[in-house]
């Protein structure tokens, strides 16, 4: 039979969903066995099992006496089972006296699926035995292909079954990280409070959050965080920084204490270069606009003073988080007029990069900030987003983009 022709009917095999490998291959022997193309009278699959370093049969099928399920071949005493995994077919006279007495005196054996260690050996994971009329020159080639048809099946399978566990992961996931970003809009006293983050992919390890002591709401913290780390791994870290944080604020910690408990829990917890960046904001009921803050390394959130016209940049107060466990965190304080804005930000915003490699910047942030200076803290967010995108829309960079904007508004 032509080679490609039989690898696209056992291809046509498979047209169906299967729960397990056993129940794709034993539909496959099956069509295999009735199709009158394919010059195969019958046949058998049998599974290997480590435990007892032997083939177990798990399904026969076609015109030959029946043998007893589930019997072995165990194979110390089929060495020439080794081979298949280089020459994946191979035809032999039958030396078991039991298969013998059922008829099967020359058989052939096709190896299929995963190969699997076995004594500084492999085999594979399925052999699939045939029963012919003749055994022509033809023979093996065909079995090769019925081999590379079977195994690609297979292997199919086995990337759908992946797929579909990674879909529900992804979904997970998303759920999960979704569940520590809080509502992007806040009210707090004299401020307005609008946040937003987009991870590079499906999950990221940008964070913010917006914090209240149980029994205290003269007091409203903000955090936004950066985890260097990607994927999944930056959001599992992200949602532990994110919930030890809520933890913390509960027992109203000072903020260099916070902070300095922090930073002992990422690095007892992570790796050394899982570190993070965090920046953490801390607004009250107080006439003047006083705002404390603590940076851990993070990207300096800018200030716009609007009577001034003038910009202050929140530098670090100490190293980021993980890294240096004795590290202490010093708290500094700004004061916020009606109209003053703070920026917060993560990479994916500064280090924003253009196809000609330029990147988005910190000068770039400051005009654009008292360019909008006026709109609201949604309205620029969504701004910032806008030009960030538009900047770097041809360029092969990208990260998460997080950004957070404070605006006093009486």
């Amino acid at each position: 039979m032509n080679q490609r022709r039989l690898y696209r009917t056992i291809e046509s095999f498979a047209s169906e969903h299967f729960k397990t490998d056993k129940d794709l291959l034993k539909h496959v022997l099956n069509e295999i066995v009735k199709n009158e193309t394919i010059d195969i009278k019958g046949g058998r699959i049998w599974q290997y099992e480590p435990s007892s370093e032997s083939y177990r049969l798990v399904h026969q099928i076609g015109q030959i006496e029946k043998i007893e399920p589930r019997y072995k071949l165990p194979l110390s005493k089929y060495p020439i089972f080794l081979h298949l995994a280089e020459q994946r077919s191979l035809i032999a006279n039958e030396t078991d006296s039991y298969l013998r007495g059922k008829g099967i005196i020359k058989y052939s054996a096709t190896g299929v699926g995963e190969r699997l260690a076995s004594n500084g050996a492999f085999v594979h994971q399925y052999v699939l035995a045939f029963n012919f009329d003749n055994t022509d020159p033809s023979l093996l080639a065909d079995l090769n292909i019925i081999s590379l048809a079977v195994t690609s099946l297979l292997r199919g399978k086995r990337i759908e079954q992946k797929a579909k566990l990674l879909e529900q992961d992804l979904d997970k996931a998303r759920e999960i990280q979704q569940s520590i970003l809080p509502e992007h809009a806040v009210t707090f006293c004299d401020y307005e409070v609008y946040g937003v983050s987009i991870p590079d992919r499906i999950v990221g390890g940008d964070f913010f959050d917006y914090l209240y002591a149980e029994e205290d709401k003269d007091r409203l913290s903000i955090v936004i965080g950066d985890v260097a780390s990607k994927g999944f791994q930056a959001a599992s870290q992200a949602l532990y920084v994110s919930g030890a944080l809520r933890m913390g604020i509960s027992y109203h910690t000072k903020i260099s204490s916070l902070m300095s408990r922090i930073n002992k829990l990422v690095h007892k917890t992570f790796a050394e270069e899982q570190f993070v960046s965090m920046f953490y904001l801390e607004l009250t009921d107080n006439q003047k606009g006083l705002a404390l803050y603590s940076n851990a390394g993070h990207n300096s959130p800018i200030v716009y003073h609007l009577k001034q016209d003038e910009f202050e940049m929140l530098e670090s107060t100490g190293q980021i988080l993980g890294p240096f466990p004795n590290q202490q965190y010093r708290v500094e304080n700004t004061n916020l007029e009606k109209g003053d804005l703070i920026l917060m930000y993560t990479d994916g915003i500064s280090e924003a990069r253009s196809t000609g490699g330029g990147v988005y910047g910190e000068e770039r942030i400051g005009e654009k900030l008292k360019e909008l200076h006026k709109s609201s803290p949604k309205k620029i967010c969504e701004s910032f987003l806008e030009d960030v995108n538009a900047f770097s829309s041809d360029s092969d960079y990208s990260d998460d983009q997080t950004i957070v904007v404070v605006k006093r508004i009486h």
